[in-house]
């Protein structure tokens, strides 16, 4: 089944109450798939690239890496180590460099971008905001999900969100039939996905249309013609979010929208404890249409 979530702030005194909010609607999604969940928060932007890493050996992988990564790219970098994830800040021209050394040291890329984190594991939707204490994070928008494993093993690299760019991420409720022919298409372009996941396929397409000059819209109107299957995608980007279902739509989703804010979710039950809710324009997204939001 799976459970997605997704919250745009439109109010900047909001902002620090985000990660509080999505993760009171993610924890309500955990019975559509209890075995692993992530999130991506949009937060502060700070002139530097954040690259967050996982490892199953934190306590060896991230011991000294701030200092290791910085003599081999010869720029100053910061540490922040949450859990089995770490987010390293550095200078965006110093993005390449870092990637390859940190891949190189085994470490498991979650997501690169000025104002992306991504956090996500193997466990249930509670565990997982608890552990790397989404509830204390702010920031401008985000989306969530909790995963039944359908299409691949149950995996932190299996989990979602996936992020195939800078600022750039996917959530997936469905299954796609022609994910493996779009996989080859999109080698042949030199984008090389990493999992069996079908929804990182999803992403990377998005992302390489956005690369070619695409408009967000632009990006998720052409799933609607190149990719087969039954879905519901919600993607972020540094600006904000978006959202189109399959033409068939057999996945369930819903939206409110008021002046402070514009939610997504699998079902209503998730916004129950938004703020001004009772008010809320409420309505189910229509089949093969796309909706996104921007700052």
């Amino acid at each position: 089944m799976c459970g997605i979530v997704g919250l745009f702030l439109k109010k900047q005194e909001l902002r620090p109450t985000l990660g509080d909010m999505l993760t009171d609607m993610l924890i309500t999604m955990t019975d559509r798939g209890p075995d692993s969940a992530g999130i991506a928060i949009y937060g502060e932007d700070t002139g530097r690239t954040k690259i967050t890493v996982q490892s199953d050996t934190p306590e060896t992988d991230f011991a000294g890496l701030d200092t290791a990564l910085a003599d081999a790219i010869g720029a100053e970098v910061e540490i922040r180590p949450i859990s089995t994830h770490a987010v390293l800040s550095l200078p965006v021209e110093k993005e390449a460099e870092a990637v390859a050394v940190l891949e190189a040291r085994g470490l498991r890329i979650m997501s690169v971008g000025a104002s992306m984190e991504i956090f996500k594991e193997v466990g249930l939707p509670e565990d997982v905001a608890a552990r790397f204490r989404i509830r204390e994070m702010g920031g401008s928008h985000g989306i969530g999900h909790t995963r039944m494993a359908t299409e691949s093993a149950v995996t932190t690299l299996g989990a979602h969100p996936f992020s195939t760019a800078s600022d750039q991420c996917l959530v997936h409720n469905g299954s796609l039939s022609n994910h493996n022919a779009m996989r080859r298409k999109l080698a042949r372009k030199g984008i090389v996905t990493k999992t069996e996941n079908d929804t990182e396929v999803g992403a990377a397409y998005i992302s390489s249309r956005i690369a070619e000059g695409a408009s967000l819209g632009e990006a998720l109107e052409g799933t609607l013609k190149d990719l087969d299957g039954f879905f519901t995608f919600v993607t972020g980007t540094r600006n904000g979010f978006g959202v189109v279902r399959d033409p068939i739509a057999c996945k369930p989703a819903v939206m409110a929208e008021t002046d402070d804010y514009v939610a997504f979710a699998s079902e209503y039950r998730a916004f129950v404890n938004l703020p001004g809710i009772d008010t809320a324009r409420v309505w189910e997204p229509e089949p093969a249409t796309v909706y996104f939001w921007e700052r």
